[in-house]
């Protein structure tokens, strides 16, 4: 009995070494917040990225960007964060959930006023006031809701239209309510435009705002800030831009 022992240990270790030589290396992480008009382009970047990085997957983390800032600001561990708007950027370095060093702008957009497929198509802003039900995003939450708001109090409409406004939580879901004509006409983006073109109409580039700049820039929640810098030099790269470029967003400082 006592001389089957060690020969049973053997096993036992010959046993557990090949159960731990089975087992998956863990991959390297990261984690990158973006707003929700970056989708189609992120998507395609982190493909990108994790074929120049083997063994890394990088969680995409999509939604308005002031959701992301308090999500950041409540310690959710993020290595990259890209916002719609300058303003919750500005908000993100002041609660210390970025490194401002790290700050760049890397994508210009604009406003646009979208209509379902074959819709009536406003002349301008002011015949909007025979629309029931327009869509923007919530501006106290969502950026293009904040730049859709400016441009309409410049052109004296904010207040008048405010009984036809319907609010959605993302400039995404904005899209979608224009897209299954739930609504006469949204506020979104050209590059969400252009995404479903085959189901809404985009009428007319929005003035009266502040230009819609896109900053990103190293979280300080996360634990890969070196990977984090690493795609932000990335995203700001030749082949990033031009991934960018081919959703419609343009180069900072090109217009």
């Amino acid at each position: 009995m006592h001389a089957s022992l060690p020969l049973f240990r053997r096993l036992t270790l010959a046993c557990t070494l090949a159960l731990l030589f089975c087992l998956p290396v863990r991959a390297e992480e990261m984690t990158v917040s973006a707003a929700a008009s970056l989708t189609n382009a992120f998507t395609e970047l982190k493909n990108l990225f994790e074929q120049r990085h083997p063994g890394l997957a990088l969680n995409l983390n999509f939604a308005a960007s002031n959701p992301l800032l308090k999500q950041l600001q409540e310690g959710a561990p993020v290595d990259v964060f890209a916002s719609a708007d300058q303003a919750t950027m500005d908000k993100a370095v002041a609660s210390k959930v970025v490194d401002p060093s790290t700050r760049k702008n890397f994508a210009l957009n604009d406003l646009v006023l979208i209509v379902p497929k074959g819709a009536a198509k406003p002349v301008g802003l002011a015949d909007m006031t025979a629309f029931k039900k327009i869509a923007l995003g919530n501006p106290d939450s969502v950026p293009a809701g904040r730049y859709a708001k400016a441009a309409l109090a410049s052109a004296g409409l904010w207040e008048k239209l405010r009984p036809q406004y319907i609010y959605g939580n993302s400039v995404r879901q904005v899209l979608d309510y224009v897209a299954r004509g739930e609504v006469d006409a949204g506020f979104v983006y050209h590059t969400d435009a252009r995404q479903m073109a085959d189901k809404v109409d985009m009428v007319m580039p929005v003035q009266g705002h502040e230009p819609v700049m896109y900053p990103i820039a190293v979280a300080t929640t996360g634990k890969n800030p070196q990977r984090g810098l690493d795609f932000c030099l990335f995203v700001l790269s030749p082949q990033g831009q031009a991934v960018l470029a081919k959703y419609g967003f343009s180069e900072p400082g090109s217009k």
